[in-house]
């Protein structure tokens, strides 16, 4: 018998609104008593699958019942290869398709994932009316996954795409010099997605770790285009193009002070407690942490995006003229591959004030 997404009936007892007696309680408890029921001789062998282990009734878990935990983990370098070219076995492709060079560039990615960049592949080129599968439609099929699709139909007047220009020109020059920053892979300000644009860094290798001098190259580089629309534009220049970096700075900052215990004052604490609860349940639940804490807690937040602003500002002030010369190659160019943005930003300089260590 094999459950998939047990977790959506076997959450932890009491986190619901209706307490012992709501529907799923009741179910999770019939699972119970029919998994007890089962004799050294029923041959009824009980499987279940969720990526939410965490948030799991203990019960389900103790010997007898769910005794056995296989962790199956996301698919290494080799492993998407072979995933790829299963997903390709039935799909023509010509001379110029590379399945390792793809899975390089894939780290992070499932099975599902890899499944959809393959039957996006076939898509694209069906629409050219194309029988082989290029490597210009896998890569395109790859971040239309990854990022979404180009919005061709958005259409930007000439201030918005300079301003444009300028902001992912931010993010690629601070990614670029900095040392513990993925390289730059593509940069564009073709729409995407919900974005105007799109700075892509990708890690020439798969990292199953990331240090505090990683995390903090990360927070400067996602500031990169706000700090770059504020040099050209001014305090009240800035724009709402910013968001969901900001977002992602303040995600990134909050995540090493309470999950990974990587603050200045809060060393080697964390402070996260996941119940498993509903989500009004979360409003309601008690903080495993003082009122104190969790105002040491915002403050080590400001304190790392307030540095990582002021390291994407020097880095751009230093490299102005780079700015300038990366902004009009976007503006004449839309897209620049990674070959070619290294090329604009080879006179970039890393300030010694911005290095954090040797």
């Amino acid at each position: 018998v094999f459950i998939d997404e047990i977790d959506a009936v076997g959450r932890k007892r009491g986190s619901g609104m209706g307490g012992g007696h709501d529907e799923r309680e009741q179910t999770l408890n019939q699972i119970l008593v029919e998994m007890d029921g089962f004799e050294a001789d029923t041959n009824v062998i009980v499987i279940a699958a969720t990526n939410r282990a965490d948030v799991l009734d203990p019960a389900l878990l103790r010997p007898g019942r769910f005794d056995r935990h296989v962790t199956i983990s996301l698919p290494e370098r080799k492993d998407r290869e072979a995933i790829l070219k299963v997903h390709f076995k039935n799909k023509p492709t010509d001379d110029t398709v590379d399945l390792d060079k793809l899975a390089a560039k894939t780290a992070g990615s499932s099975g599902a994932d890899l499944a959809n960049i393959a039957n996006e592949a076939a898509i694209i080129a069906a629409r050219r009316n194309s029988k082989k599968v290029s490597n210009d439609d896998l890569t395109e099929a790859f971040e239309k996954v990854a990022i979404g699709p180009e919005r061709k139909a958005k259409v930007m007047n000439d201030h918005e795409k300079e301003l444009t220009a300028y902001h992912e020109a931010g993010h690629a020059i601070v990614g670029h010099v900095l040392p513990d920053s993925d390289p730059v892979h593509k940069i564009t300000i073709i729409p995407r997605g919900g974005t105007g644009g799109v700075t892509w860094f990708l890690p020439p290798e798969d990292r199953s770790y990331t240090n505090v001098y990683e995390f903090k190259d990360i927070l400067a580089r996602a500031l990169g285009g706000r700090i770059a629309e504020k040099l050209i534009y001014g305090d009240d220049g800035i724009t709402t193009g910013a968001g969901s970096d900001l977002r992602h700075a303040a995600k990134v900052a909050r995540n090493m002070i309470v999950e990974q215990g990587m603050g200045s004052k809060l060393r080697d604490q964390v402070f996260h407690e996941d119940n498993g609860g509903m989500v009004f349940d979360k409003i309601t639940h008690d903080r495993p942490y003082s009122e104190a804490t969790a105002q040491e807690i915002d403050n080590e937040v400001e304190a790392l995006i307030k540095e990582a602003s002021a390291r994407a500002e020097t880095i751009l002030s230093k490299n102005r003229a780079v700015l300038e010369k990366l902004k009009d190659a976007l503006l004449k160019n839309e897209t620049l591959e990674e070959e070619d943005a290294a090329k604009y930003m080879k006179d970039a300089v890393l300030p010694k004030e911005v290095k954090l260590h040797a």
